[in-house]
């Protein structure tokens, strides 16, 4: 088994992390992009007030998302719900 330096195996933990980071930020832009095509289409007349302001909270924590953030999690779901990004 061949010696790995200590510089190595920071290097590969941190790979590692990388890919972790980097499915969950998929993971997260799914949630987002279902998230807010969900409020774009929802009707608040029709809700009961905790769910409206649930929903609101959901709006807010939307409009709170960067532009690029907020157009990559739509693209992620554009083809599950027909939306333009």
């Amino acid at each position: 088994m061949p010696h790995i330096t200590m510089k190595e195996q920071e290097i590969s933990m941190l790979r590692e992390e990388v890919e972790i980071l980097m499915n969950e930020r998929q993971s997260l832009l799914n949630t987002a992009g279902a998230a807010a095509v969900f409020v774009a289409n929802l009707d608040s007349t029709l809700l009961p007030d905790c769910a409206c302001q649930a929903a609101k909270i959901l709006s807010s924590s939307l409009n709170s998302l960067s532009e690029e953030t907020l157009r990559d999690a739509l693209e992620k779901v554009k083809t599950e719900f027909s939306v333009r990004a």
